[in-house]
């Protein structure tokens, strides 16, 4: 069970963690805001109105250590929702870790750390597709010896059903994805057993209750097939694919928002029949804010009602043999396998997503889906179909106009207590470390202890890599 706690200042997010925990949540997840997926400090001028809007802000080591404080890291598992800056929050994360005492073979959790998607789908890239394939890849050779336990990259399915996808195109641009992420793995020199056991999947649960269970089933067989065959692994583990599922944002109204309490509950059930290991359902008040304390504990209640109440998870596989969901497995691969095998003709997902394939599929899916519901084809219960008697004083959370002001005085104040020159050299080693073929991640550690921000680490790789227009 997880539930996003990531938005406002360090400490804020801290005691929401903390609250969580007595609660009974047995995993942590946090989002970054803007500027911090962007790799930008919160003193840049383009993060301006976006400080700890849409995530927590974390430009240094002490940052991080604010949001971590009395955590207790040895033991719980923290979910970090970042793609372009991954590798430098885990390596903060690491250190905080460190600093508390906790060896870093016992620290567990998940970076999403999952490039392609944003060109296809969400925006927050920074470099070109070649040199973040290489971040990615550093960071699953860097995970392998120092942090064993990491989950290096979570490829999601998520947002590219947000922005419109079907399932069948949910499921096979993420496996084509997957695949690009294990084919530069081996071309990087690592064993492709040595690292597939630690990949993981984040999928959409979405509307349609049996499509649902159908999709994850396919998309689990289509991996283990594909693991198998075309990419020769041959240990059991590296076929699994290990998957967490969030219900479907863009399913929420803001019209009569109390439905949403129904609509997760229906999606979190197909994601747990369809055999997810692991679970955040969405607060019924994110079309209108970001979600309130009583929201997000009524959402991670929803929860432990499926896993304590229902009976849900008595059996593996619960629709094994059903025709109706077995037939519906075989469309759903079928179409996604179609899908899939025209991204591999194109040379793979990073040329499908340059030449705009995946891109254009998406948006023409999306218009569709827009159509329908325009006409009504598709019903969307208290929007176009039994509108009226909209639920009033549901309570929306508001972030604090002066928490971008006290987030930029705490980086000038980290700022002038480093030694500078320090810094300066070892972002010139990093910079180094990049325009040839080392694994950056030692060189960005060592930069991150001495005291450089999260924006001057990536402004470092950006002198190297350049930045992605596409």
């Amino acid at each position: 069970m997880r539930q996003y706690a990531g938005f406002g200042t360090a400490e804020e997010t801290n005691t929401r963690f903390k609250a969580l925990l007595e609660a009974g949540q047995t995993g942590l997840s946090v989002a970054f805001d803007l500027p911090t997926q962007m790799g930008l400090d919160s003193d840049h001028p383009l993060a301006a109105g976006e400080v700890g809007k849409v995530g927590v802000a974390i430009d240094s080591l002490d940052d991080m250590r604010r949001l971590l404080d009395g955590l207790p890291l040895g033991e719980v598992s923290t979910s970090m929702t970042i793609n372009s800056t991954a590798p430098i929050l885990l390596l903060l994360y690491q250190l905080v870790a460190e600093e508390q005492g906790v060896a870093p073979d016992r620290i567990r959790g998940t970076v999403q750390n999952d490039i392609l998607k944003e060109y296809v789908a969400r925006g927050t890239y920074v470099y070109p597709p070649a040199p973040s394939m290489r971040l990615v890849t550093d960071l699953f050779a860097y995970a392998a010896t120092d942090v064993p336990y990491w989950n290096t990259i979570s490829i999601s399915g998520y947002h590219i059903r947000e922005a419109g996808a079907t399932a069948a195109q949910e499921v096979a641009f993420t496996i084509a994805n997957g695949i690009a992420y294990v084919r530069a793995a081996i071309d990087a020199g690592l064993e492709v057993d040595a690292f597939a056991p630690r990949l993981s999947f984040f999928w959409n649960g979405h509307n349609h209750f049996f499509e649902e269970v159908a999709k994850f089933r396919a998309a689990r067989r289509m991996w283990a097939r594909l693991m198998r065959s075309s990419i020769g692994a041959s240990d059991p583990r590296s076929w699994a694919m290990r998957f967490h599922t969030q219900t479907a944002g863009s399913t929420l109204t803001a019209q009569q928002p109390l439905n949403n309490v129904v609509r997760t509950t229906v999606q979190a059930m197909a994601a747990v029949l369809g055999g997810t290991q692991s679970l955040h359902t969405n607060s019924y008040d994110e079309a209108l804010g970001l979600p309130t304390e009583q929201s997000a504990t009524l959402a991670l209640r929803t929860q432990q009602i499926l896993a304590h109440e229902s009976g849900l998870t008595d059996t593996v596989d619960p629709f094994a043999g059903s025709y109706f969901i077995e037939e519906l497995t075989d469309r759903l691969e079928e179409a996604a396998t179609a899908l899939y095998d025209r991204v591999e003709e194109m040379g793979g997902s990073v040329r499908a997503i340059e030449t705009g394939f995946m891109q254009r599929e998406i948006e023409e899916a999306a218009y569709a889906e827009a159509r329908h519901q325009d006409s009504g084809e598709s019903i969307v219960v208290g929007v176009n179909r039994y509108a009226g008697d909209d639920e009033s004083g549901v309570p929306i959370l508001t972030i604090d106009p002066a928490l971008e002001s006290d987030q930029r005085q705490r980086l000038a104040s980290w700022r002038r207590a480093r030694d500078g020159s320090a810094v300066e050299a070892r972002l010139s080693d990093l910079t180094e470390t990049a325009a040839g073929a080392t694994n950056v991640m030692p060189a960005m550690k060592n930069a991150l202890v001495a005291g450089a921000t999260v924006g001057e680490v990536s402004d470092a790789l950006r002198s190297v890599f350049g930045t992605y227009k596409p």
